[in-house]
């Protein structure tokens, strides 16, 4: 498991009242942690720094879907289900240019 391997997983809601299969995309691992943002094909909260990402077969996606970077999490690495599949470095690299700017680290 690696930065940008789509996995499916166990998400908390906002609220912690409750929880849901779905897809998300590593931003870090650790040795019992993973930091993930969350996935969703509802492009009605689409921000500025939010990723469009094409289903296809490398990435595992079945729709088009929208990357939330704004919905981060840590979570223990045994919420996850298993790997739908994973990003490319193009992908990856325009991910890292709108974390920076969300986190106004530029």
């Amino acid at each position: 498991m690696k930065k940008g391997d789509l996995v499916l997983l166990s998400f908390p809601f906002t609220d912690l009242k409750g929880e849901k299969v779905r897809p998300a995309l590593i931003l870090m691992v650790s040795e019992m942690d993973v930091i993930v943002a969350f996935i969703t094909t509802q492009f009605k909260w689409q921000n500025q720094f939010d990723i469009e990402i094409e289903a296809n077969k490398i990435n595992g996606l079945k729709k088009t879907s929208l990357l939330r970077l704004s919905k981060i999490t840590t979570l223990d690495k045994d919420l996850i289900l298993g790997k739908l599949g994973e990003l490319n470095n193009d992908v990856i690299n325009t991910i890292n240019n709108n974390l920076l700017n969300l986190l106004q680290l530029k």
